[in-house]
This record gives C-alpha cells, structure tokens and sequence, in this order.
C-alpha cells in the first residue's frame, strides 16, 4: 500500500535533485512533524499544571480582584507564546536541508508572537480596566475610554510590526512611509478620536457617570447611563430599550443629567391645576366659621380675621362694603390650607423649598402650582406621594366653594343645548 506512496516519493525528489538523501529529507521532515507536535503537547501540558496550581490558588483567595485575570485569559493567552519559542529556536536543527522552509516558518513564527504578545497587553489592559471598575470611583471617573484607545494603539503597532517582519525592514522606515497616508488614518479613526476628545471632557468635568439618570431628547434617550466607551455611550431606558449616544454628542449637543436631584435630599413636585375665576369670591362670616372647623386653618383664619379687623379699624374703613379695607378670599384660605397640608405630610422635606403659588391667570382660570420636594426620591414611591396630594386637593376643593375648570366635552356640550332648546320650546 505504502509502496505507491514511496515511489512517487522518490520522482519527487529527483525532480528537485534531492534523491541521493532521500531518507535524509523523510527523516526531516518527521522531525518537523514532530517538532510541531511536541510544541503543542507541552502547551495543553503547560495550561494543565497553570489551572491545577495558579487557577486553584487564586481562586482560593479572599478578594475576587485576581479571579478577573482568569476570567480575562491572561494565562492562556501567555502560554500561546511556547509554541512559537520552540519551533523558532528548533526549526534550524530539524529542516537543516530546507533553508527556504526554515526561514518563511520562522518568519511566521514571529509574525504569531507579535499577534500574541498583542492579545496578552489586551488581556491586562481589560484587567485592569475591570479591577478599576470594582471602586466606587469607577463610576464618576470611568477608564474605558482610555483602555479603548490603549489598545487601539496597541494593535496598529502590531499590524506595523508585522508588516515590517514581512517587508524585512525596519520599522523607522514603515513609520515614515505612512506619513503620506496619515490623512487617510484622520479620517478612518475620526470617529475614536473625537469620541476620545468628547471622553476626555466628560470625565475631567465630571459631566456623566456610570449609574447617572440622563435625558437626551435629540436621541430619545431617557434613562440610566449603562456604559461610557470610547465611541459610545449606552443608555438603558426605563422601558427597558437600550439607546448608544455618541460621545462627542454629548459633548456637543445638551443634556440634562438628574444626578444632583438624586443625590440632593429631594425629588421636585411642580404641578398645577386651574381653579374656575367664576368660583373666587370674598368670604362672609358664615364662611369662615365654616373654614374654621378645618383644623389645619382653624388658628390661621382666627389670627388673618384679627390683624384684618385691626388693620380696618386703624385706618377708619367702612366694612358695610366688601370692596372697603382687606378681605379674606376663598381661595387664599384655600391656599393657606394646603400649606399647612404639605406641612404636615410626612412624605415632604420641610428643608427644602415647599409652597402653593397662584400664577399668572390664563383663558381657562386661574393656575394654582404645588411646589415641594419629596423626601422618597424612588420614582414609583414619589409618583404615589404626588398623586396622594393631588386626589385629596381635588376632593377638597369644592368644601371652600370652588371649583377646578374642565373643558366642557362634547356631551356637556350637547347637554346644554338641548336644555336650551328645551327652553325655548316651552316658551
């Protein structure tokens, strides 16, 4: 069977006038073979007794910061590297007869310690990158960016390294012939770079961190900041959708970053309601011992009715008219009340700004605006406070004789026409 094989063997080496040392030529290329063999044993060897001896001692550890280099293939990456160190150093001495063959496998050889001592920085750079993110300081400060361009750097020297083992000259001289392509370079790294400009700005004014609630509208963005890249941003938004912002957009276009709400002691409630102009009126006094028995007012409508009554009198004002001297209102004992609500609501910073303010009148009535702080700044817990507020207000609403305007709808519409026509009717 093998007699065909070795025939044909031997034409093929007269060929090329290697006949006369024929089983020297076999015995070379066996141990080629073998060499190549024995370099990838020694390998899984190698890997075998690191996972038995340093995967189980760093494992063992207390801190989780070493795990990161395993989990990060330091290691294997490393011993890729032995292969290549015995071939090179043994392929002269096994192929002696081959020199050509010798040279272009030991030209490969280097070419694949090049590309693996670049996979060996990017496992450390993406170790350290990793074990910086365990701090805290990770957030406000990320070096993701800087990584990124790290190994950007990192492995357009490998590619000139290799290009420079492959034209067999140096490096120096490959450098200066790509000065003539360095405007090709700008424009195909323009994106890395001004995403490493627009990273560098954001992280030296502390304008974004990792865990920062942003919205952006031009990019309909409107969540927490995931992660801070060289070229990107990703936001998760709270309907779960992941949005990617360019860096240097964030640098170059607004955004409004709720950062210090979350870390001030509250959560702004700036919401208003109409009040009907029709249902605003002077308080009689039946009114007001009727406001009296709220006990939230009771002693501020006494105390108002005193410095009121004084005032009058001290200025000789005839009370027979209401328009005379100074009156109390339906809606501004209103408003004190809901003061003295948000006073008492437990779910309110009393150190921070809280008032109720009337704004400036519209078409449909008269605005009145809660403006507070949440002391629960957690979305859910402070829509609920802000809700709580706002059905109590518009329960209470109609017990000072007014009323909140609603747009009459089509059926309300339809409802006085028809009365009026009614009217009409029987008439």
């Amino acid at each position: 069977m093998f007699e065909k094989y070795i025939i044909l063997l031997e034409k093929t080496f007269e060929k090329i006038g290697l006949s006369e040392n024929l089983s020297g030529v076999i015995s070379e290329i066996i141990s080629l073979i073998t060499l190549f063999l024995i370099s990838i044993i020694i390998y899984f060897i190698t890997i075998l007794i690191i996972k038995k001896t340093v995967f189980v001692f760093l494992q063992k550890t207390e801190t989780k910061r070493d795990d990161i280099i395993i989990e990060n293939k330091f290691f294997n990456r490393i011993c890729l590297l032995i292969p290549a160190y015995i071939i090179r150093g043994l392929i002269p001495i096994s192929i002696p007869s081959f020199p050509l063959l010798s040279s272009a496998i030991i030209m490969m050889t280097k070419i694949y310690e090049v590309f693996v001592y670049s996979r060996v920085i990017d496992a450390i750079l993406s170790t350290l990158n990793d074990i910086y993110n365990t701090y805290e300081v990770s957030k406000s400060k990320p070096i993701k960016g800087f990584i990124q361009v790290l190994k950007i750097i990192v492995y357009v020297i490998c590619l000139l390294l290799i290009i420079a083992i492959l034209t067999q000259k140096e490096l120096s001289n490959i450098l200066i012939g790509l000065g003539t392509l360095s405007a090709v370079l700008m424009l195909v790294f323009k994106d890395p770079i001004l995403g490493f400009v627009g990273g560098l700005q954001l992280t030296i004014n502390d304008m974004l961190r990792i865990g920062d609630w942003i919205v952006m509208e031009k990019s309909k963005a409107d969540g927490e900041v995931l992660e801070i890249g060289l070229t990107s941003v990703k936001v998760q938004n709270w309907d779960k959708t992941i949005t990617t912002i360019p860096t240097y957009s964030l640098i170059s276009d607004s955004f409004t970053n709720w950062r210090g709400m979350e870390s001030s002691g509250g959560r702004r409630i700036a919401r208003s309601f109409v009040i009907d102009a029709d249902t605003i009126k002077f308080c009689t006094p039946e009114m007001l011992e009727k406001f009296k028995k709220f006990q939230l007012i009771t002693q501020y409508i006494t105390d108002k009715e005193n410095e009121i009554e004084e005032y009058n009198k001290r200025n000789n004002i005839d009370d027979s008219n209401p328009v005379n001297g100074r009156r109390q209102t339906n809606i501004g004992i209103f408003r004190a009340y809901l003061t003295e609500y948000l006073s008492h609501n437990p779910y309110i910073n009393k150190d921070m700004t809280f008032m109720v303010r009337q704004l400036a009148p519209t078409e449909y009535g008269i605005p009145i605006q809660v403006y507070a702080f949440s002391s629960n700044k957690i979305w859910v817990n402070y829509e609920n406070i802000q809700s709580d507020i706002f059905d109590h207000i518009f329960a209470v609403v109609t017990m000072f004789d007014l009323k909140i305007y609603q747009k009459p709808s089509s059926n309300t519409l339809e409802k006085i026409n028809g009365n009026v026509n009614l009217e009409v009717l029987e008439d």
